[in-house]
């Protein structure tokens, strides 16, 4: 059976010990977040993009271990930038 590349995008951060994501759902994304339903990650959901990414490397700093923050294309994906930078 195929997969679909967010089935890969899960089972690649299960694989690398991920546990919590960070984000805001959004059109294009949402078939990411339906798969996600599927695999043993916890969601925060966040207000706004750019929170997502904050927390995402709060998390990493805090805990040592990796930041994920998921969101949306263009303006989901361009809010995630200040944190990012």
């Amino acid at each position: 059976m195929k997969k679909s590349g967010a089935e890969i995008l899960w089972e690649c951060l299960v694989r690398e010990g991920v546990e919590t994501v960070f984000g805001y759902p959004g059109g294009a994304i949402m078939p990411t977040y339906d798969a996600m339903l599927n695999y043993p990650i916890h969601h925060v959901l966040v207000r706004h993009e750019q929170g997502a990414a904050h927390m995402a490397d709060g998390y990493a700093r805090a805990s040592g271990r990796v930041g994920v923050a998921i969101a949306t294309s263009g303006p989901g994906a361009t809010n995630l930038v200040t944190g990012l930078a």
